[in-house]
């Protein structure tokens, strides 16, 4: 009768771990630290469920496998992009600090 029969569950966390995985391709562009945080914790709910799915396919739904590989993989975007925005911002906070005290520290190497 096709993919779906009476005994078949969701895998546990799906959903959320797609919404996480949605959410921290929205919020990686927020300076990345939301979006490093929401990848990550959509990865770590995907860990149980996922191999449970792998090791039993036949008592979960394809549907929600699909769901959470969906947004095991948003999150593993959203962990990537966060985090070279992060390493940008904090490149970016570095640069301006650096230049703001050279010339202070110039004028008292000179005196």
């Amino acid at each position: 009768m096709g993919d779906f029969d009476g005994e078949r569950k969701d895998l546990p966390n799906a959903t959320a771990a797609l919404v996480l995985g949605a959410l921290s391709l929205v919020f990686c562009w927020c300076y990345g630290i939301i979006g490093l945080v929401l990848g990550i914790l959509a990865v770590v709910l995907t860990s149980a469920p996922r191999k449970a799915y792998l090791e039993n396919p036949e008592r979960f739904t394809e549907v929600s496998y699909k769901n959470l590989n969906a947004g095991r993989i948003c999150g593993i975007i959203g962990i990537c992009i966060g985090a070279i925005i992060l390493l940008a911002v904090i490149l970016v906070v570095v640069f301006a600090v650096y230049t703001s005290v050279k010339p202070h520290l110039l004028n008292t190497i000179n005196v």
